[in-house]
């Protein structure tokens, strides 16, 4: 999957929140809303890269995601993990626990422990 620029996570968010979108709702959803055209050239570009698709709704263009908000997140993480920690879910996961251990519920940590868990599990 082709990797996001920050403009691009931004509009996938908005799109992945409301199912469907025209342009004009994705610049109106927009906090720092650039302007049209820009909006729509990042719809053209999220569909060349195979996050979306369109459809044609009366006079304007729909446009819909391809991939589940899941699927994104697990190809965003392999990236990461392939690019930063030299693909070990260890180095990972030791560094997300480092920035995040104090803001960690005892239900995520528990969920964490029994992911961990069927891991072991599945690994052997």
């Amino acid at each position: 999957m082709a990797r996001l620029s920050r403009r691009e996570r931004q509009v996938m968010e908005i799109i992945y929140q409301r199912g469907k979108v025209t342009a004009a709702e994705v610049m109106e959803a927009m906090t720092d809303s650039p302007s049209y055209s820009a909006v729509r050239a990042s719809l053209r570009v999220l569909e060349e890269k195979g996050h979306i698709r369109h459809e044609a709704e009366e006079l304007r263009y729909v446009y819909l995601p391809v991939i589940t908000p899941e699927k994104a997140r697990q190809s965003a993480v392999k990236h990461l993990l392939n690019t930063l920690f030299s693909e070990s879910p260890g180095e990972l996961m030791s560094a997300l626990l480092d920035v995040s251990a104090k803001q960690l519920t005892d239900a995520e940590l528990d969920r964490m422990s029994k992911l961990i868990e069927k891991a072991r599990k599945e690994g052997k």
